[in-house]
């Protein structure tokens, strides 16, 4: 893995400091502007290499198409569920009432009004970090596997697996590459140290607590420690395309971000903490023991799955801060994802609940790259594509080819010898007026990665209620796509899930340039590094969807989605 201060979620999203290289790096939002919103604009009219999601919208309402709801189920850190683009579109449980205690409608979940909370306890609190999967894997197999002498010939096909993940951890954790581990690491300390001086002289100076990267770049520093705070934290800002972010939350990510490297550190010498043992109290070895977690989805400041859930559905045209994707869309939170690994046993729990509910399209942004219980999370979504649910998956943020590298969850169902469906997994794009057509932390694949779509510098909904900010990862190019599958769905409900995949990759538009490969200064085409080797569009997806959905040109009307999912609680 390149070394790249990430966010606190997987590893998925840059929403905090990028210091060393393999970063996706800028001179500022001057030298690299996209408007805010970018990423829904059409490349002929408007000039930047978005999915065209108002022509999409004009071409459906040119046929008179009218639109039904679709439950997409967002599973990831959590929601802010009073933010005002969000509060309208969160799915609600027509059968739970809320408040009361009781499992009204038996599902085995109280309470479950607008979702569920897989890291929580049934005491009311909430998982915030964990560790990572590779030192659970390492620590857990050590007693088993170290100083003995294993025979691999005479091995079950199962414990050689077990086997060589284990061989896998152990390098991960003690290999070679940790060789300059302790030095970065105190850099990065003393880099946060030195970021949090500048924030508190900038505060006084600045008179106010709470200042984005565009407050700062406008302010005339006298002093010369002002000067050199100024300096030092806007570099920060404008490396990680964050100037509008307050210092509070570049912060917080920040040191989210070292506390989990200090984790990582740690996990070489001794077994990491059991953080959701503690919290959560399931028999986490037994995928039967399924009814644990609480209802709180909101669960403290979910910055992760608050922009992802206003890139799919935040509330078009009411005036106020972003537009989100589908226009007829209820929001299903589904949390299981902290600031470290999520566990397999969460994910595929997850995944069942969602699908149960009646969520349509599921969106995930997370990724690891050990799964010891795969074959949980592959039955789950081998339940998904019996109930026509499509999943869709942000490829990973480290600049690799994952055609040979682990990245999990994915579309191979390994028990089965089979591959999903229903799966979609999504690298991130940008535009050449923010660093080119391919994001330089983009995760690739010419068989793994199925599409492109736009992940650098997306503004959306982040906590605060109002509040709204740019973030950049596949994390959000994930939800452009999962949006987008909803959007179809929505106007054309009789697509199945794989013909919903099938449009969107059969649509993707192919550059005529050639581009960047990820984490590197190569020129290849996009089909060298994708499936498709194009970026999604929703306007020719819909114009595909148009000729393959017969029943909606005989002018038939739009099946009426169920009444559980129209009403929006108000909290």
């Amino acid at each position: 893995m390149n070394h790249v201060i990430k966010s606190p979620i997987a590893a998925l999203c840059f929403v905090s400091a990028s210091l060393t290289s393999g970063a996706q790096t800028s001179q500022g939002p001057r030298a690299g502007e996209v408007p805010h919103g970018w990423h829904l604009l059409d490349k002929t009219k408007d000039g930047f290499y978005g999915i065209s999601a108002n022509e999409a919208y004009d071409f459906v309402k040119s046929k008179n198409l009218k639109s039904n709801t679709v439950i997409v189920a967002v599973i990831d850190s959590g929601i802010d569920t009073l933010h005002e683009d969000l509060r309208p579109i969160l799915w609600t449980n027509e059968k739970e009432i809320p408040g009361n205690g009781k499992d009204d409608d038996g599902n085995g979940y109280i309470d479950d009004v607008h979702g569920w909370n897989f890291i929580g306890g049934k005491d009311g609190r909430n998982g915030e970090e964990d560790s990572y999967e590779g030192a659970r894997v390492y620590h857990s197999l050590k007693s088993k596997y170290e100083g003995q002498a294993i025979d691999t010939t005479q091995m079950a096909p199962d414990s050689l697996a077990e086997y060589k993940m284990w061989l896998k951890a152990k390098q991960k954790i003690e290999g070679e590459s940790q060789e300059g581990a302790g030095l970065d690491l105190v850099m990065l300390k003393r880099a946060y140290s030195s970021a949090q001086k500048s924030d508190s002289i900038l505060k006084k100076a600045l008179k106010k607590d709470t200042f984005t990267g565009n407050d700062l770049d406008t302010f005339q520093a006298t002093t010369v420690a002002e000067k050199a705070a100024k300096g030092g934290l806007i570099y920060l800002f404008r490396a990680n395309q964050m100037m509008e972010t307050t210092n509070v939350e570049f912060l917080q990510g920040f040191g989210e971000f070292v506390s989990g490297e200090e984790r990582k550190a740690e996990s070489r010498e001794k077994a990491p903490p059991p953080y959701r043992a503690e919290i959560v109290g399931d028999n986490e070895a037994d995928i039967n023991d399924r009814y644990y977690g609480n209802s709180d989805i909101m669960a403290g400041t979910p910055f992760h799955g608050t922009h992802v859930s206003g890139i799919i559905a935040a509330v078009r045209d009411n005036n106020k801060g972003i537009q989100g994707i589908a226009d007829n869309v209820r929001i299903m939170m589904v949390r299981a994802v902290p600031d470290g690994d999520e566990h397999d046993k969460d994910i595929a729990l997850a995944i069942r609940y969602a699908v149960d509910n009646g969520a349509k399209v599921i969106n995930m942004s997370f990724g690891k790259d050990f799964s010891p219980q795969k074959n949980w999370v592959d039955d789950a979504v081998k339940y998904a594509e019996s109930k026509n649910v499509l999943l869709v998956h942000a490829a990973g943020n480290d600049g690799k080819d994952i055609d040979s590298a682990d990245n999990f969850p994915n579309a191979t169902l390994r028990a089965m010898h089979d591959r999903a469906k229903n799966w979609i997994t999504v690298g991130a794009s940008g535009d050449p007026n923010a660093g080119g057509l391919t994001a330089s932390f983009s995760n690739y694949g010419k068989e793994e990665v199925d599409v492109f779509a736009p992940g650098v510098k997306i503004y959306s909904s982040v906590p605060g209620g109002n509040t709204y900010a740019n973030a950049q990862g596949t994390s959000m190019a994930s939800p452009v796509v999962a949006g987008t599958a909803a959007f179809l769905l929505s106007y054309f409900p009789t697509l199945s899930a794989e013909q919903v995949k099938d449009v969107i990759e059969k649509s993707a538009q192919v550059p005529a340039d050639s581009v960047r490969k990820p984490g590197s200064d190569e020129m290849v085409a996009l089909s060298d590094i994708c499936k498709t080797g194009g970026i999604i569009n929703a306007y020719e997806a819909a114009k595909l969807a148009y000729t393959i959905a017969p029943e909606q040109k005989k002018g038939k009307k739009n099946k009426r989605a169920p009444k559980s999912v129209l009403r929006n609680e108000q909290l």
